[in-house]
């Protein structure tokens, strides 16, 4: 891990709220996969802000406690039945940063 995710995973498992852009590749039919996405962030309690969706990607932005995200990650890479995720990347961001 680098200085900075170390930094973030401290402070996020003390309770602190971490913001990360998630992006996941494959064949992630976006069409039936960002409902299912939306819809297990929001009973982790996850906030999400999608910033693009396609056939072959789809990125994000989430916001709550790592052991949550990283929950919501796992759900991702086993994903519904019609997609194939191949890689889920991960980093930190800062809130105030404008996309």
């Amino acid at each position: 891990m680098n200085e900075t995710r170390d930094k973030s995973v401290i402070q996020g498992r003390q309770g602190g709220e971490l913001h990360e852009r998630m992006t996941i590749l494959g064949e992630v039919n976006a069409a039936s996969f960002v409902p299912w996405i939306r819809r297990h962030a929001d009973k982790l309690g996850l906030s999400q802000d999608f910033i693009h969706t396609g056939a072959d990607r789809i990125e994000l932005e989430v916001a709550g406690p790592i052991e949550l995200i990283d929950m919501l990650e796992m759900g991702c890479s086993l994903g519904p039945i019609d997609v194939w995720v191949e890689e889920i990347q991960r980093r930190i961001v800062d809130p105030a940063d404008t996309r």
